[in-house]
């Protein structure tokens, strides 16, 4: 009974975010997003196994929408920003489920940070002080420069302090990495409780 009332739940939450980001994205964007597909099974199965801990609400989105980050559909490439963060009228995009395997291979060191005491804002406690540990957290999205100012993580190896599933925002120059939801349920509907602010121009 609970999984059926927690995947209505979680269906509820997934078609609410895309309602209202199709609502609020400009005409041309989302004729581009109309385009997009699914991601396969064969590809949520991969991310379902690598990531065991995996959110419903990410899987749920992906099975809608496989990446808006120059993602290929048919003949038609699109690259549409449909997620946002705490900072403030700053879009970004989803990354397709073979994206974010790929490019959750890699260490994210924040050992640099940890070093100099006048930067101690600079990597939230809730953050293991590891680092974000290749298999223990999920790249899923990239900003609107391509990724270069800010991306967006699921960590799975919080501090103590944390919680198993925090979204964690890296932002470039200063360097800093931030929890801004304890999950990527609470992170979607931030976004739909903000009115989708992150595509006001």
């Amino acid at each position: 009974f609970s999984f059926y009332y927690w995947g209505d739940k979680i269906m509820d939450l997934v078609n609410k975010f895309l309602n209202g980001l199709r609502s609020a994205l400009p005409t041309d964007e989302l004729e581009e997003l109309n385009t997009a597909c699914g991601a396969t099974k064969k590809d949520i199965d991969a991310l379902k196994s690598e990531y065991p801990n995996c959110p419903e609400s990410l899987i749920s989105l992906l099975e809608n929408i496989d990446g808006t980050y120059w993602r290929k559909y048919g003949e038609k490439e699109i690259a549409v920003c449909i997620l946002g963060s705490d900072i403030e009228e700053y879009p970004y995009y989803l990354l397709s489920t073979q994206q974010m395997l790929e490019s959750s291979k890699e260490e994210e060191d924040i050992s640099y940070l940890l070093e100099y005491e006048d930067d101690e804002d600079a990597v939230d406690p809730k953050i293991n002080p590891e680092g974000l540990l290749p298999g223990k957290y999920l790249h899923f999205s990239d900003c609107m420069n391509n990724g270069g100012t800010s991306r967006l993580f699921i960590d799975f190896n919080p501090s103590d302090e944390g919680v198993c599933g925090q979204i964690v925002r890296f932002l470039h120059d200063p360097d800093q990495y931030e929890v801004i939801a304890n999950s990527f349920d609470e992170y979607l509907q931030k976004l739909i409780d903000n009115g989708f602010d992150f595509l006001d121009e």
